[in-house]
């Protein structure tokens, strides 16, 4: 038997009650708008936001829990000190003796947003009500209670911390090192040519629009150019989207380049197809056809070297743009199509193996946080006194 499980048998077998919120705690809200924010301030600003805001000057000086009237609605942060909230922040506090305020936090953590669901009017909820939340009901063991659950969540929610840093350093660590292992083996001698991607297109041309509400779940497959940068990788042979509208079209072994983003950084990403079925090719894509091994253009399109020519010159905006002549100017190395297919072979392996860890450590890491969740819920799960 745990220590919480004899605590409970001997403190509370028949249950624990449940009170209001509004019975434990006063609760009110801040009196600042968002724009009273100090870069910099002295003070945590308590505001809706998920990051903590920074201010001058302060109204409590106290140990509280802060929550989100709107925006995240339902969100709870739990500090002590001197601080400020905005004005549609609940600030609780004078929390009364029969309650342990990280307790309370996690109780809040854990169940309020469901309480909201079933509690607003509308489909959306945009924000709280203050007689809603006093009416949320808090279980109430006794304090030996309250405190071993504390201490536990406390302890499991540091481990999760930590293994979620780890985890997240061996995702970048690995990218790293495929990174570096790619650019190596794609660094050659004199003795082999440097070519520009305009010597070796037999064409290149631009793609035509396709709307947003033109994507459909049935009709020819295509690639609108935001998702050569959000879903596909080196390579894909299956596309996504499907739409009735398309003209242009491309087909195995070409190469797409997405000449529009966000980032000088990342303009003109560029992947190949492999797929056997003719697809069509959205607007701010182009196209190019060539002779060469389709996968070894898109991993020498890939490297730190290729990616600096595709940015050069290019200046920092809302939205980036590329071009045809500039990407006929673009040169990589161009071995032997025996070499080729070697270098493709290497790095397929190598990316299958980095894939492998990088889809295995997020969902690592969505495993672990899963089961937080699961185990906070049971440990503030209680039968209802007198139910």
């Amino acid at each position: 038997m745990t220590k919480l499980e004899q605590l409970i048998n001997e403190l509370c077998p028949n249950g624990v009650k449940y009170v209001k919120l509004g019975e434990v705690c006063e609760i009110e809200t801040g009196k600042l708008n968002a724009n009273a924010a100090v870069e910099g301030g002295k003070y945590p600003f308590f505001t809706t936001a998920k990051e903590i805001s920074r201010i001058d000057k302060y109204r409590w000086d106290t140990e509280a829990l802060l929550i989100a009237g709107n925006a995240n609605v339902g969100e709870v942060k739990h500090y002590s000190g001197k601080f400020e909230a905005y004005q549609r922040t609940y600030v609780l506090t004078n929390f009364n003796k029969f309650i342990d305020v990280r307790f309370l936090y996690f109780v809040i953590n854990n169940d309020l947003k469901a309480y909201l669901e079933n509690h607003t009017n509308s489909a959306a909820m945009t924000y709280i009500v203050l007689s809603t939340l006093q009416s949320f009901k808090v279980p109430v063991p006794p304090l030996p209670v309250q405190r071993e659950i504390v201490r536990i969540l406390d302890n499991f929610t540091e481990l999760t911390a930590e293994l979620t840093a780890e985890l997240t350093a061996e995702l970048t660590a690995r990218k790293k090192q495929y990174e570096y292992y790619r650019d190596k083996l794609l660094t050659f001698g004199d003795d082999v040519p440097r070519v520009t991607l305009g010597e070796i297109a037999t064409d290149m041309y631009r793609g035509a629009g396709i709307k947003r509400d033109e994507v459909t779940e049935e009709g020819f497959p295509c690639v609108r150019y935001g998702e050569i940068y959000t879903t596909y990788g080196i390579w894909f042979d299956t596309c996504i989207s499907h739409t009735q509208y398309g003209t242009k079209t491309f087909a195995h072994g070409d190469i797409l380049f997405a000449i529009t983003g966000e980032s000088v950084e990342e303009i003109a990403k560029s992947c190949a197809y492999i797929g056997h079925e003719t697809c069509y090719a959205g607007s701010d894509i182009v196209v190019m056809k060539h002779e060469q091994n389709p996968k070894y253009l898109a991993y020498a399109l890939s490297t730190s070297e290729a990616q600096f020519q595709k940015s050069k010159g290019k200046v920092k905006s809302k939205v980036v743009h590329s071009s045809i002549p500039a990407l006929k100017a673009i040169t990589i190395p161009l071995p032997s199509l025996e070499e080729q297919a070697r270098i493709v072979d290497i790095l397929d392996r190598f990316d299958k193996l980095c894939n492998d860890i990088s889809e295995g450590l997020p969902a690592e890491i969505e495993a672990r946080r899963k089961q937080y969740e699961y185990y906070r819920d049971k440990l503030l799960t209680f039968k209802e006194a007198g139910a």
